[in-house]
């Protein structure tokens, strides 16, 4: 652990830019709903304000996606109430702005639409001991149907760890989320026993016993959602420090001792898929730590959670360097991130946000699969086209579509490069993921750039790529560098060969000077071209591109 811990101050001092962005990275933010304090920040009671509170929420989710996020873990049961209509819990007032009332539309159905369109998924987040304020609307009703369940300490109530009810009612809580519902996980928060819990009067329990009881719930939940959708993701948010370690100091505050998480046992014995320990600390509360928890992970997926709100002057002020130093620690031993909390990242403070959307997560990435429930590879799809279309509103557009293989259950990821074909190993060719369509239109047409298309499936399995048609190979006279001084350069007749349309001229960095129809006579008027040494690119109609030779424009003096 020594060496580990040094090796990572040494990442976290020395890495001046981000390491290479990887093709499979779980990015998650936690969207808190309680109070509206990441969403919304208004009511709904009319057709108006319903308007107002989805567009809020897409605007944030649109935020997200160009930030690189690829799961939104939204606050669905609160403190005993929910924000969708439940047959178990009442609605939360977030959303109406009144306990009890209905703002008029399923929140979490539209959450679900709105980020499986964006290509990412999401986790219902589920608040499970915690029921509120004791006289609050969730925790009274709880009282009232199981009168010896919840437990008062304070003015807050809570669902009783020690008694097999609250698993087996959590239990159909998710059940009826993940039967009604599209979500891609179930995400268990608060799945711990209160650090008041010694505040009760009565017998003691040992800690390995009350191990086992806060287990048993998570065991209850995850069985009964594995038996109805088994590639539903299960997760949950840790302390962010499993134990004391040999060389630091937990500091009384961890997960295995002081609230009887048992988060090891829960990855190894796969009652959980993936975990976000809130690691909101910082040097060595974090580095150690951290990798402490991938150790253990047993192969399943660790997304820290970090604690981007200490960035902000009200908190603890830290500079943006600390977040940029985890975060690259993190990437360096193949871990994910996730931000707490949703506003504070795109309230950009400290320029977060600036960070991770320009510099940190610019690819798109896609959640690791979990092989360990099933490994099977999806068909790739079929018949991939790829049109160079032109419309009024749009101007010149490639439009790419394809066939389905694979009935149900499935997404797309587009991948698109210079070179054919497609290497679809480079995160860096990656640019659309999870598409539910067969069809996708990018706002522009690139000459000389190839596409492919793979299949994935619930688990994250991804299909073998389905590449663009293959260039068309001919035997060309490539020209030798010339260079000229006229307005005009004579070409090589490819119009039978190769059903050439057009020619492209490129600088030799590979961007597009210009693109011009191929002369049926030959002759290429050049006069508009600024002087430079430039590439010459034949482009049929399918959008396959040959090399033609070299052109070195020079004035006469």
């Amino acid at each position: 652990m020594k060496r580990l811990y040094i090796l990572s101050i040494f990442i976290s001092l020395f890495l001046s830019i981000s390491a290479q962005s990887p093709k499979y990275e779980t990015r998650a933010v936690w969207l808190t709903t309680i109070g509206g304090l990441d969403w919304p920040r208004s009511y709904a009671s009319s057709s108006t304000s319903i308007a107002s509170q989805q567009q809020e929420l897409c605007r944030l989710l649109d935020l997200y996606q160009q930030a690189g996020i690829n799961t939104v873990l939204l606050q669905t049961r609160i403190r005993g109430t929910v924000i969708y209509p439940s047959a178990y819990e009442p609605w939360d007032g977030c959303l109406s702005g009144v306990p009890g009332r209905s703002p008029g539309y399923d929140a979490l159905q539209f959450a679900i639409s709105e980020c499986h369109r964006r290509g990412m998924e999401l986790h219902a987040w589920v608040v499970t001991i915690p029921v509120g304020k004791w006289n609050a609307t969730g925790c009274q009703r709880l009282r009232k149907k199981f009168p010896k369940l919840i437990k008062k300490i304070g003015d807050e109530g809570y669902m009783n760890p020690e008694d097999s009810q609250t698993g087996s009612y959590l239990a159909d809580m998710c059940e009826e989320i993940v039967r009604r519902y599209d979500v891609d996980g179930i995400h268990l928060d608060y799945i711990r026993y209160p650090e008041t819990w010694n505040q009760l009067k009565g017998k003691r329990v040992a800690a390995d016993r009350k191990r086992q009881y806060i287990t048993d719930i998570v065991r209850s939940i995850s069985t009964r959602v594995k038996q109805i959708k088994p590639w539903v993701r299960m997760s949950c948010s840790p302390i962010g420090k499993r134990d004391d370690l040999s060389r630091f100091s937990s500091r009384g505050w961890n997960a295995y001792s002081a609230v009887s998480q048992d988060v090891e046992m829960w990855m190894e014995s796969g009652l959980t898929d993936m975990i976000f320990p809130m690691m909101y600390f910082r040097d060595n509360q974090f580095d150690p730590f951290a990798i402490d928890w991938k150790e253990r992970s047993h192969g399943k997926i660790v997304a820290p959670g970090l604690g981007i709100y200490q960035l902000s002057p009200k908190e603890r002020n830290w500079p943006l360097s600390t977040i940029r130093q985890q975060m690259n620690l993190l990437r360096s031993y193949g871990m994910g991130h996730t931000y707490f909390r949703g506003r504070f990242l795109t309230d950009n403070i400290k320029g977060v946000y600036d960070f991770v959307a320009h510099e940190f997560d610019v690819q798109p990435a896609l959640v690791e699969p979990m092989t360990w429930l099933s490994a099977t590879a999806p068909k790739k799809p079929s018949g991939l086209r790829v049109e160079h279309l032109v419309s009024d509103e749009q101007g010149d557009v490639t439009h790419i579509a394809w066939t389905d293989n694979n009935p149900g259950n499935t997404y797309y990821n587009i991948y698109s490069s210079r070179e054919w074909p497609v290497d679809t190993r480079k995160a860096d060719h990656l640019i659309a993921v999870r598409r539910q369509d067969c069809a996708l239109t990018l706002s522009r047409w690139e000459p000389g750039r190839y596409y492919a298309v793979t299949c994935t499936d619930r688990y994250g399995n991804e299909s073998e790529p389905l590449q663009q048609e293959a260039p068309v190979r001919a035997t060309l006279p490539v020209a030798s560098p010339i260079t000229i001084a006229d307005k005009t350069v004579q070409l090589p007749d490819l119009h039978s060969q190769l059903d050439t349309r057009f020619v492209v001229i490129e600088t030799q960095q590979g961007g597009i000077i210009a693109v011009k129809p191929y002369p049926a006579n030959g002759l290429l008027n050049i006069a508009d071209i600024p002087e430079g040494m430039y590439i010459l690119r034949s482009l049929n109609r399918k959008g396959i591109t040959h090399r033609i030779g070299f052109l070195s424009k020079r004035s006469n003096t």
